[in-house]
């Protein structure tokens, strides 16, 4: 055993204690009345940081603060940006927690608490995997520097600004401050419980709300039906023509800008094991229609997707009433593969919507927020670095996936600043995240410390070999 893991293996109660005081506090960055104690959140990870004698700031925002923090530099070696946030999720609903939220309680060795997960216990683990360097050699071997937010649950709006340059000052620019080779976020899950994973492929987004108006007010079926186009019935048409038999969405050119899974892929990810059936019934379902050719973990993860998110018109009471309705609407989001552009998705969806449009009905597309997808290469020397750390941490080594989700902070990242992001999540799909009883399970976070410890030293021989 290394001096570093014995360092870290002896300090494993201390890592439980401050991870109890840290989830302690009720860092609820969307309610107004826990805005001390987000800012309290935010002065107790600085203190950390300062103790290891990283330069530190608190960067006041239109929200709550960053928390900014960066190791003494080295010339010449690699620099990580580690993101993260240490905001939550609101608690409610406060009678389903088995204990309180705020209140940490271990139970079969996982942690019960707002925040366990997300993000708190996992971002901590970086800063741990840090200080063990620090306490056992003096230094660390990269340059490093943290940038945790407060508001990654209701919006990332200071995060943003702070990004778009808002408030750089004559000293220092955000340019400066986030320059980097890589970010580590650490803010998802592993593939499946005694399985880790490096998640190296991000889903896009692209977010609409269509509104069709057609007469002044609602109408009687009866005397207008037939005479009059009904916006409910265009609505039906238009959304139908979306996505074909065969599950391929069928705007004009929506295709041309996706990347194909490779057959080295595809080899992989049908080596995982993946249990479609179990993944079936996990959500009560018996079975399920996809884009014909691809499997349900390659829909999920590396194809693009059209699904209707809400849908509205007429009447909704019980019992009838025959009318022919004013109005319809529909929200609608797209599942980008990463080379495809919210803003090209918004232009043709527009122009097939038009169209189909028929006299009597005013369209409107409102496009409410997109984020291309994002994917690191897996031959990038920073992907065999997280793999080799993993084995080190976790006794085994990783699958590589990709999320069928979308983190918008890592497509910034990469637009503004071109840095590739590793997603390593010391976390499960099952610590119900946003949900009452939160978890994270102890070994994990343990795991999840000696990784990241590991992952400086690996990362800081890239320029060395």
């Amino acid at each position: 055993m290394t001096t570093l893991d014995k360092f870290i293996v002896e300090n494993r109660n201390r890592y439980e204690s401050e991870l109890i005081d840290w989830l302690k506090i009720p860092s609820v960055s969307t309610d107004p009345a826990f805005k001390a104690d987000v800012k309290r959140a935010a002065q107790w990870l600085a203190e950390r940081f300062v103790s290891l004698k990283f330069k530190t700031e608190l960067i006041e925002t239109c929200g709550h603060p960053l928390v900014f923090a960066q190791s003494p530099v080295i010339e010449g070696a690699p620099t990580v940006l580690v993101y993260g946030h240490y905001d939550v999720q609101p608690p409610d609903p406060l009678d389903e927690w088995i204990t309180p939220p705020f209140q940490p309680t271990i139970r079969e060795g996982k942690i019960f608490a707002r925040g366990a997960t997300d993000d708190k216990g996992q971002m901590i683990t970086h800063l741990f995997g840090a200080e063990a360097w620090i306490k056992t050699t003096g230094q660390l071997p990269i340059n490093l520097k943290f940038l945790i937010e407060g508001e990654e649950e209701c919006g990332s709006g200071g995060l943003y600004e702070f990004l778009a340059g808002k408030y750089d000052t004559p000293e220092r620019s955000a340019e400066q401050l986030i320059k980097a080779d890589i970010v580590v976020v650490s803010d998802n899950a592993q593939y499946a419980p005694g399985q880790p994973a490096v998640t190296y492929g991000l889903r896009g987004i692209a977010y609409f709300e269509i509104r069709l108006t057609g007469p002044k007010q609602d109408l009687h079926s009866g005397l207008y039906g037939g005479s009059i186009t009904n916006p409910a019935n265009t609505l039906s048409k238009m959304l139908a023509s979306l996505v074909d038999d065969q599950g391929r969405i069928q705007l004009p050119g929506f295709y041309d800008d996706v990347i194909e899974l490779s057959d080295n892929e595809r080899e992989q990810f049908s080596s995982l094991g993946f249990d479609e059936q179990a993944y079936f019934a996990s959500v009560g379902v018996t079975g399920a229609t996809g884009e014909a050719g691809f499997s349900a973990l390659e829909r999920r993860w590396a194809r693009p997707t059209c699904d209707i998110n809400g849908l509205w018109s007429g009447y909704q009471g019980a019992g009838a009433k025959t009318i022919l309705p004013a109005r319809a609407g529909a929200k609608v989001s797209f599942r980008l593969v990463p080379n495809q552009h919210p803003d090209k998705v918004y232009v043709a969806l527009k122009s097939h919507l038009e169209s189909l449009c028929p006299p009597g009905i005013t369209l409107e597309l409102i496009n409410i927020h997109g984020a291309p997808g994002s994917m690191v290469p897996l031959d990038s020397p920073y992907m065999t670095a997280a793999a080799q750390a993993i084995e080190k941490g976790f006794g085994t080594s990783p699958v590589f996936i990709r999320s069928g989700g979308s983190i918008p902070v890592v497509n910034a990242f990469a637009e503004q600043a071109g840095m590739d992001t590793l997603l390593l999540g010391w976390g499960q799909d099952d610590d119900n995240l946003h949900s009452p009883n939160e978890k994270f399970s102890l070994a994990d976070y343990h795991r999840g410390i000696a990784t990241s410890a590991h992952l400086w030293e690996e990362i800081g021989k890239i320029r060395q070999s």
